[in-house]
């Protein structure tokens, strides 16, 4: 088994690198590309050192069996048929091929058995936000259809990479020492803010991360159902947060949604507010389920849910979503 990592340098590449040593992924060789500015950095994976390889357009994929990707959409789209030319899957965490009919679009606990038609070689990993949702209302959706979903995010620096981790902390740092906050990763200080955009603003005033919810849900589940989505950009360092109000064809008690969130693979369920239990990201980073609290009864809709859910997007948001892909092609012979 060969793998690839593409952006090996990157917050998700080097996600990448903890999640498949972490699961014990089946893999002989590893090898990991970059762009130029990255190439020759140095990382050790159980044990052994690998130099980051330029990526270019020549026959370097020849003999791999699944490319992990995460260099932005660009990238993706340039090199895809480099990537794919020689049987490798592409499995891509960028917003490149999300949409395309003939890739795809795949979160093994809703929609694992697409991943086996991809007459592209390519398999979309889907937005961080859609990811983690879409985990928790699948179990719900097993219950009762989903007509209607309404959806406020809570994303931290990390949904933009490791230089606006970095650029949060110092801007802490700046402010502590009363310098000149650095502000570059993003439209305005994040440090003790929050700021009502992810990505950039669409001609109906939804931004294209906001979009991204609405459409790749309909994707993964197969369904007509109907996302509005507010997404924010928060403080805290890693794991984004989600509030979800759910419409349903028929009624749904708490209990029921509850048991079926708590039985759900990839779901974690805590909830008790007797004593203050439920999810915040400050112990959501670093696990691989998608966390779940706060179900109760929506006063302003008789056949809603809603809901509060928490997880680490560069995980389960990005690279273990890619990596239980492969290994659900690796387990099926395909």
């Amino acid at each position: 088994m060969k793998v690839a990592i593409v952006g090996a340098s990157g917050a998700v590449g080097q996600e990448f690198l903890r999640v498949l040593d972490e699961r014990n992924f089946p893999l002989d060789e590893l090898v990991l590309f970059g762009s130029s500015r990255s190439a020759g950095t140095k990382y050790t994976f159980r044990g052994k050192e690998y130099e980051v390889q330029l990526l270019q357009h020549n026959d370097d994929f020849k003999g791999v069996d699944y490319a992990f990707v995460s260099a932005g959409a660009g990238t993706s789209k340039e090199f895809a048929e480099t990537i794919t030319k020689h049987g490798a899957v592409m499995i891509d965490n960028s917003s490149a091929f999300r949409m395309d009919p003939d890739v795809p679009l795949v979160v093994p606990e809703c929609n694992a058995a697409d991943a086996l038609v991809r007459p592209r070689g390519i398999i979309a990993n889907p937005n961080c936000t859609t990811i983690m949702m879409v985990v928790v209302l699948k179990p719900i959706e097993a219950l009762s259809h989903i007509t209607r979903i309404h959806v406020a995010s809570y994303q931290s620096a990390s949904g933009a990479g490791a230089q606006a981790m970095a650029e949060l902390q110092q801007q802490y740092k700046d402010i502590v020492e009363g310098k000149p906050v650095t502000v570059k990763k993003f439209a305005y200080q994040l440090a003790y803010n929050v700021i009502p955009q992810v990505d950039v603003f669409q001609d109906n005033g939804y931004t294209k991360e906001e979009m991204k919810m609405f459409n790749e849900t309909r994707k993964i589940l197969h369904s007509d159902v109907r996302c509005s989505a507010m997404c924010v950009r928060i403080s805290s360092l890693r794991s984004h947060s989600e509030a979800v109000w759910i419409e349903t064809e028929k009624p749904l008690s708490v209990e029921q949604v509850q048991a079926a969130l708590a039985a759900a693979p990839g779901v974690t369920l805590q909830d008790d507010p007797s004593t203050q239990t439920y999810p915040m990201p400050l112990f959501t980073g670093g696990k691989d389920d998608v966390f779940v609290g706060r179900v109760r009864k929506d006063l302003a809709n008789e056949n809603g849910i809603t809901l509060w859910l928490s997880g680490d997007q560069i995980k389960k948001g990005a690279a273990l979503n890619a990596v239980q892909i492969a290994e659900y092609l690796i387990a099926s012979g395909r």
